[in-house]
């Protein structure tokens, strides 16, 4: 059983910070893509930021600049410092891992941690 748990959300006012780590535990051989989704009230789930296992990174257009992702392989931890937040950075923000396991190779995503920004 693989399990990928968040934390690190919260409420920060504008032009505040926050990082978020996303750990994977359970049966792992190894880890490839991981990647931060974030889904606003009413909207779709979009993709954030994705880190490779060779360490190449892509963002979302918008947040270009001002986060950053970063990975731990020896923890099996991803990690997503954001700064410089702003108001529609607002959302729940989801942790996507692909994991290899005894089930072969699976894509698991965490519960979700909120990021409110707000004065």
């Amino acid at each position: 059983q693989v399990q990928l748990v968040e934390s690190g959300g919260g409420l920060v006012q504008p032009g505040g910070s926050l990082r978020l780590s996303c750990a994977a535990s359970g049966s792992i051989f190894s880890i490839t893509a991981m990647r931060w989704y974030r889904q606003a009230p009413g909207k779709q789930r979009d993709l954030v930021a994705v880190i490779t296992a060779s360490g190449r990174i892509n963002y979302k257009d918008s947040v270009k600049g001002r986060f950053t992702i970063s990975r731990d392989n020896a923890k099996n931890t991803v990690y997503l410092q954001m700064n410089s937040l702003k108001p529609e950075d607002t959302a729940v923000y989801y942790c996507n891992a692909d994991i290899v396991g005894s089930s072969g190779l699976t894509d698991y995503w965490g519960q979700g941690t909120q990021v409110t920004v707000s004065s």
